[in-house]
């Protein structure tokens, strides 16, 4: 009878302790997924961070791109916690969308107030910047968001998404609108594809062949990117806002 009873009481005691597990991975998931709002807009707002080149689709299709620098670097934290990141005269806010829209992370694009005080914002020393709180301040005119989600397994990005129907007012090169696609890919590349379009629709700037390729740069390839022999010289996104994005005969 004793050896019986110890027996139940230890099945007895492994039932309450797998119940306790359980309870507890189902409470540990709901709590993830509270949390994972803003654990998708770090990822985004970190994959963005860094420097990327267009480099090897320059090299393979120089008619349709350019090799192109893409520089970005936080710049400010707002009080909601959206990260500002400063990126070739513009900033971007990188925040989760909120709970009734049907996306995971908002890329948000801002005019700055005074763009000379911003030029070469990235490769200065932090303490020669503009700080956080003057960051803040210079957020100007919204230009557009980007409202990305989750890619599904099996693909290769791990965020991808645009501006919604229709765009956003732009008036460069004959513009009316303009349109933003996005993609965050696994191995740290961007894509980026921004065009603009007139009142009939037509494409007036902006690549036609497809998005950006900017991929992070190796050592090798960084020191061949600048070889003598390598037709494909970098033009900063700076310089390409400037005078590149008209449209490219094709």
């Amino acid at each position: 009878m004793g050896s019986a009873g110890n027996g139940r009481n230890k099945a007895r005691g492994i039932v309450l302790k797998a119940l306790a597990l359980i309870g507890g991975a189902i409470l540990l998931r709901k709590l993830t997924r509270s949390a994972t709002r803003w654990d998708h807009a770090r990822v985004v707002a970190n994959a963005l961070s860094g420097e990327k080149f267009s480099y090897e689709q320059a090299c393979r299709d120089p008619t349709n791109y350019f090799n192109l620098r893409m520089l970005t670097c936080p710049a400010a934290v707002m009080l909601d916690g959206s990260k500002v990141l400063y990126f070739e005269q513009r900033f971007y806010m990188v925040k989760p969308c909120s709970k009734e829209m049907k996306c995971d992370v908002e890329v948000g694009s801002y005019a700055i107030r005074d763009v000379e005080e911003y030029k070469n914002f990235c490769e200065r020393p932090k303490s020669q910047r503009p700080q956080a709180e003057e960051v803040i301040e210079d957020i100007a005119e919204h230009l557009n968001t980007i409202h990305l989600s989750r890619c599904q397994r099996g693909k290769r990005c791990l965020y991808e998404g645009s501006t919604p129907p229709g765009g956003f007012p732009n008036s460069w090169n004959g513009a009316s609108y303009c349109t933003s696609e996005l993609a965050i890919l696994r191995n740290g590349e961007v894509h980026t594809w921004d065009r603009g379009y007139n009142d009939d629709g037509t494409q007036v700037w902006g690549g036609k062949a497809g998005p950006y390729e900017f991929k992070p740069t190796h050592n090798s390839s960084f020191s061949d990117m600048y070889s003598p022999l390598n037709f494909a010289p970098v033009v900063s996104l700076e310089k390409k806002i400037d005078d590149s994005f008209a449209m490219r005969d094709l």
